[in-house]
């Protein structure tokens, strides 16, 4: 295959996601959903915590980034933090406790009951994110799974109050999915906040 023909293809396949995504209303309710979640706890004074691995870290990074600058127009700073991103903080957990409760250890320290939890597995078997959630779970905070529909995604499915599933099993496609979903959460979150 050349190279156009590789381009030519991933844009296709992109399209096709998305106009799937678009079409399916479980998907769009998931949306919806976790932008009320998000939403309730804002108001209630509580922050939007995130995680994930690899590309689901740089996504959870990104989301926060959006929350606590702005997306649309300049409002008040959004509390939200991603869990990946304090170097000493991870290598202390990772070295002291082991990669998996690289996440759960910050969710037990810094979570409070009405947070909101989004634990980004395109997979859905992240051993530190499924860890993640079931401690969110324990302390009250309202846990949000990002993934496809991989047959490993399933072991999100039970530690998850809102789960937004890509309809994909394609790892890329699905990380373009979650960050499209993302921004038009955080549209309607900042839109119902702020009014404009």
């Amino acid at each position: 295959m050349s190279d156009e023909e590789i381009a030519a293809v991933h844009f296709r396949r992109s399209l096709d996601l998305l106009a799937r995504a678009v079409a399916d209303a479980e998907f769009n309710s998931a949306v919806l959903a976790i932008a009320q979640a998000i939403e309730k706890s804002l108001r209630a004074g509580g922050k939007v915590m995130l995680a994930g691995n690899g590309g689901s870290a740089a996504d959870a990074q990104h989301i926060a980034g959006e929350f606590l600058s702005r997306l649309r127009f300049d409002r008040h700073p959004l509390p939200a933090l991603a869990l990946t991103t304090d170097s000493s903080v991870l290598t202390a957990v990772g070295n002291d406790y082991g990669y998996e409760q690289l996440f759960e250890r910050q969710l037990r320290g810094l979570g409070r009951r009405g947070d909101v939890f989004v634990a980004i597995s395109t997979s859905g078997k992240s051993p530190n994110v499924l860890a993640a959630l079931r401690a969110a779970r324990d302390i009250g905070v309202v846990t949000v799974g990002f993934t496809g529909t991989a047959p490993g995604a399933a072991a999100m499915l039970p530690l998850c109050h809102h789960v937004l599933a890509a309809p994909s099993d394609d790892t890329p496609l699905i990380q373009q999915i979650h960050i499209t979903a993302a921004h038009a959460i955080c549209e309607i979150v900042e839109h119902n906040l702020f009014k404009k």
